[in-house]
């Protein structure tokens, strides 16, 4: 069986076992975590083929290209497949901690290796229409996740989050048809192949407008992002954990794989219009990151803003500046993904995260605050950890593209961010505590999880040279697609 199937296919799998499985949390746990190591393990496997042997390529049922469904990966979705089986591993051995019975009783295991698995199918599908069906496969089960134990301020996330999704997938799927009405095809690759020589100024541009908005509002970014920070607060640490660290970058992927193969030759003013987006995004969230007082809260307002240093490189079209957003990709998806497990420890320490009720952690739990204090100081861009390096290398990237100006605002957001984390650490875990007590100890599943989440950014700090050389081959592979259609069309074209 093709490595290339195989992470679709085993949170699939895992997720059928767990509906078959007797309804027992310790062996749910157990299964769900199994399946989570072994999507890791067929991860690597395909990142390590993809590395040594150039971009795979699978025709299911035998179907040439464009005619049946592909599954490619190249060097970008390796990458991000490998993040979706770390992600995959941390929120699941997170639940040895403690999952509400309720959440477990109604589907809590299955409906998050659904979840994985659209992500990965996004990842390494090789169509646009395959594209919006794991886009559905990730909101429908995202939704479930999203609401289950049925609080009011859970359902009432739960609906802002689904119907803003469901515009952008209305979105998207007026623009598939459009496409697939001038163009004949859906296939990515053959729309790279045929799409120059078919394509009209005119409906260029307003199929361009159409993924860039579908795809920002899946990304979160200004002004289309407001349902982010009203949502991801609000499920349990772990849901909140997994969708921080994937979801928005699926958006961002899309964004990413249709700019680079359908639209480099559209028009400057759709690239300078996500330029202004992403600098927008950048400074608008973290302005309210710094507004707010709920350690979640100011999480996902840094999500948002830090979205904008990913597309930012994208939209200056540069191998150095793309090469930077793929190495912050990477970075962010594991960072993200500890500081939100962050915030349940939090949650399970104080019974809130609110920055009032908390203080005086670094006395109590110094375990964990050394712990919490790499993935914080990290997303605030302290040297030399991987914040620092990927945000030099996206200035870097703009200042060798002459966007100077984008390059400072940069620069100050990363002192804006260094101010609103440095802020929470301080209020959270250096301030002397007034009168509270920790309600338990943080636990030792999360403990482990957070360490070695924290370990991997630590690692990739050292590794960051070897780490860039990827996302530089990487960016190489996305601005020249030639090798991208080869692959996947072969003689067909």
């Amino acid at each position: 069986m093709s490595s290339l199937v195989l992470p679709i296919l085993v949170p699939l799998s895992t997720a059928a076992i767990l509906m078959l499985a007797p309804k027992r949390p310790l062996l749910q746990r157990w299964i769900a975590l199994t399946g989570s190591v072994v999507l890791l393990a067929s991860a690597i496997a395909l990142f390590d083929r993809v590395n040594t042997g150039g971009i795979q390529v699978i025709q299911i049922g035998g179907w040439p290209a464009p005619f049946g469904i592909s599954l490619v990966a190249d060097l970008l979705a390796a990458m991000l497949v490998v993040a979706v089986g770390v992600v995959g591993v941390a929120v699941t051995a997170a639940a040895f901690a403690g999952v509400d019975p309720r959440r477990e009783a109604f589907g809590y295991h299955p409906l998050l290796q659904i979840l994985l698995m659209g992500v990965a199918g996004a990842f390494l599908t090789g169509d646009l229409f395959n594209l919006y069906v794991f886009f559905e496969v990730m909101l429908v089960a995202s939704f479930v996740l999203m609401a289950l134990h049925r609080t009011s301020a859970q359902v009432e996330a739960a609906f802002k989050y689904v119907t803003i999704n469901l515009i952008a997938s209305s979105i998207f799927l007026t623009a598939l048809g459009l496409l697939y009405g001038a163009a004949g095809t859906l296939n990515m690759a053959d729309l790279a192949h045929v799409w120059p020589t078919m394509s009209t100024p005119g409906i260029d541009i307003v199929l361009a407008v159409l993924f860039l908005i579908a795809f920002s509002i899946k990304a979160g970014l200004f002004p289309l992002f407001f349902w982010l920070p009203a949502s991801y607060h609000t499920p349990p640490a772990a849901i909140g954990a997994a969708f921080a660290g994937l979801l928005t970058k699926v958006g961002v992927y899309a964004l990413i794989r249709t700019f680079t193969l359908l639209f480099h030759s559209a028009s400057p003013m759709l690239f300078t219009l996500l330029l202004t987006m992403s600098v927008a995004t950048m400074v608008i969230g973290l302005v309210a990151a710094l507004n707010e007082r709920d350690f979640r809260r100011i999480l996902s307002f840094n999500l948002v803003a830090h979205i904008g240093y990913t597309t930012a490189g994208l939209s200056l079209f540069t191998p150095l500046a793309l090469a930077g957003a793929i190495f912050y990709i990477l970075h962010h998806i594991v960072v993200i993904t500890n500081l939100f497990l962050v915030s349940g420890v939090l949650l399970r320490l104080r019974r809130t995260t609110d920055i009032a009720g908390l203080g005086g952690l670094y006395r109590s739990q110094p375990v964990f605050a050394v712990l919490a204090m790499i993935p914080i100081f990290s997303l605030a861009v302290v040297p030399p950890l991987s914040g620092f390096l990927g945000k030099l290398a996206i200035v870097e990237g703009t200042f060798a593209a002459g966007a100077y100006w984008v390059g400072g605002a940069v620069l100050v957001v990363g002192l804006l961010t260094l101010l609103s984390m440095a802020r929470a650490w301080s209020d959270a875990f250096w301030r002397p505590p007034e009168g509270t007590r920790d309600m338990t100890t943080p636990g030792p599943a999360l403990l482990a999880t957070i360490a070695v989440l924290s370990l991997i950014t630590i690692g990739m700090t050292f590794a960051a040279e070897p780490l860039f050389d990827l996302a530089s081959r990487s960016s190489h592979q996305l601005l020249h697609r030639d090798e991208y259609v080869r692959a996947v069309l072969g003689g067909t074209r």
